[in-house]
């Protein structure tokens, strides 16, 4: 389970940048939820990334305002950290709450942004754009 994103950000502001950063990036794609082999569809696939990457999204009604729920997974290890970074930012807020997130501003405040090759970063900008967009849709319906 993941932590709280607070946590998470205070746990990347003790650490050094690059190997300490990469290595918890990694601990936190360990801590993910299993990504069920019935949701890795053409359809939950984020295109951009350079890891095979899927992102599964669903709206809460039961909360009031309704929420987004997420789910993700990656083939890549590292890549999947940052799935992780990037649904702790985003899961359980609302439509509003999610456009209003700049997870390249959070990346650099804490470090990460730095050190993301440009295919990570291109891969993290599609998974951001994605949930962005599911939770857009999502409202609409």
């Amino acid at each position: 389970m993941l932590p709280p994103i607070a946590t998470i950000l205070e746990n990347f502001g003790i650490l050094d940048e690059g190997p300490d950063q990469i290595e918890y990036l990694i601990e936190l794609g360990r801590a993910l939820p299993p990504f069920p082999d019935a949701l890795m569809t053409e359809a939950n696939r984020v295109h951009g990334c350079e890891s095979q990457v899927w992102v599964a999204s669903h709206m809460d009604d039961s909360q009031e305002p309704p929420r987004l729920n997420l789910r993700g997974t990656s083939d890549s290890v590292v890549t999947k950290g940052l799935i992780a970074l990037v649904m702790a930012l985003h899961d359980g807020r609302t439509p509003q709450e999610i456009a209003e997130i700049d997870v390249f501003r959070v990346f650099k405040e804490i470090g990460l942004g730095a050190h993301l090759t440009s295919k990570r970063a291109n891969g993290v900008r599609a998974m951001a754009e994605r949930i962005h967009r599911d939770a857009a849709r999502l409202l609409a319906a």
